[in-house]
């Protein structure tokens, strides 16, 4: 026997009874979007490496550590770790937002070598959202407003909680960087050798670390909010109190930075502790010289992506009342000479006047009791009968597999008004 081959550690397979769970969580996403107006877009899951050391920067974790990286030929290729790099690649190549505002959405697949955890795998899936022209602080509120509104509607609204900050303009924010390096200077003994190798690189990504001890130290560092512009002090003021006024509920995070190199002003996330130390369920923020920085016309940026897996497990996690689709409504049993034919006739007629219901029909065989074990493994509502003598008859007999109920034996031209009933 031929030794059998394994999935990619990190790469998981979504088996049928776990994919109807992941297509209502995806339904909900795009019903939520499209009520608020946001267009579709689809990118390639390859881009050119240089586009992510420009956007993301080089010395971050994901460019230094955690790209699939290849060369095709002579030009060096990536998978995509994130969305954001290739959206505005495509919207400047394709000229979505020259002199245009755009309120974009995606969703697909993203890759990052990291060591897979619960919720975080190497090949992942996030649902994000672009904004692009808008500078104004209410766009800011219109995507936390939106998933608001997506928490509720994926019934995990008590269990998520929002932390917001400003990371002001590049200036202020290299103004700050120093401040916090001659701190840090002075407690670098507590500092792991990827912490000191933050200090020279990316010193805010210190601020989030998992280093207790540290932690203690940065209660008395100094805070990014006091080194703020005056134009991101008011943005951010403006931002608060709209939120403020539509209800809702968040904690300013000083520490909070995000990891990619693109952000300025503000930035947010949706955290829970429903999922142990994986809590971050989606998280954004502002890039206004991110377009420009990868060779388009100055344009301001907002946005925010949510990493689907870890959204599927929070909703399984804490939403016991969804009633998932079953996979099957009608299942069609049959058996003798024309029942073949007839079945199928009427499985296509039922598709075509009733498209909302799910039918199967028997393909594999057997006698009555056989056909009825499968239609009830696959959790059919409804069993059609058909049997020479409702060929003959032109009849059908409908068996409700779930209530009890007694079967009825109806003419078949009277089958579409019956399913309608029962459905």
């Amino acid at each position: 026997m031929a030794k059998t081959i394994q999935a990619i550690r990190g790469m998981n397979d979504c088996s049928p009874t776990e994919s109807p769970l992941w297509q209502w969580v995806e339904e909900k996403v795009r019903d939520v979007l499209a009520s608020y107006g946001y267009s579709e877009v689809r990118m390639p899951i390859v881009e050119s490496t240089p586009l992510f050391a420009r956007a993301i920067g080089e010395v971050t974790d994901v460019v230094s550590k955690e790209m699939y990286t290849f060369w095709d030929n002579d030009e060096q290729l990536t998978l995509r770790p994130e969305g954001t790099a290739g959206c505005v690649r495509a919207a400047i190549e394709r000229g979505w937002i020259y002199n245009n505002e755009q309120r974009l959405w995606y969703m697909g697949p993203m890759f990052r070598h990291e060591r897979p955890q619960k919720g975080r795998y190497r090949q992942f899936h996030q649902a994000g959202v672009e904004v692009f022209g808008i500078p104004n602080p209410e766009i800011d509120a219109e995507l936390i407003i939106l998933t608001a509104r997506l928490w509720k509607e994926l019934g995990i609204d008590q269990h998520v909680s929002l932390q917001l900050n400003s990371i002001g303009s590049l200036e202020a924010r290299a103004n700050y960087r120093s401040a916090l390096v001659n701190f840090l200077q002075n407690h670098t003994a507590l500092m792991s050798e990827e912490e000191k190798e933050r200090l020279v690189k990316n010193p805010l990504r210190i601020l989030d670390t998992k280093n207790e001890a540290l932690q203690q130290v940065l209660n008395d560092a100094p805070k990014l909010l006091d080194y703020l512009d005056d134009d991101s002090r008011e943005h951010f003021s403006q931002l608060c109190s709209l939120l403020d006024a539509m209800g809702i509920t968040y904690e300013i995070n000083p520490k909070l930075v995000r990891g990619l190199d693109y952000y300025n002003k503000t930035v947010f996330e949706w955290v829970t502790s429903a999922l142990g130390s994986q809590g971050t369920v989606c998280g954004g923020g502002r890039y206004d010289g991110l377009v420009e920085q990868l060779g388009g016309h100055a344009t301001q940026g907002v946005g925010f992506a949510m990493g689907l897996e870890r959204l599927v497990l929070l909703v399984q996690e804490v939403n016991k009342e969804i009633d998932l689709p079953k996979a099957v409504d009608v299942y069609l049993v049959f058996s003798g000479e024309g029942a073949t034919v007839n079945a199928f006739q009427l499985a296509e007629q039922i598709r075509s006047e009733l498209p909302q219901l799910r039918v199967m029909t028997h393909c594999s065989g057997g006698k009555f009791q056989k056909q009825f074990k499968r239609a009830d493994k696959v959790e059919a509502k409804i069993a059609l009968v058909i049997g020479e003598s409702e060929v003959a008859e032109k009849q059908v007999v409908i068996k409700d597999l779930r209530s009890g109920a007694e079967q009825i034996t109806i003419a078949q031209s009277e089958m579409i008004a019956e399913l309608n009933k029962r459905f």
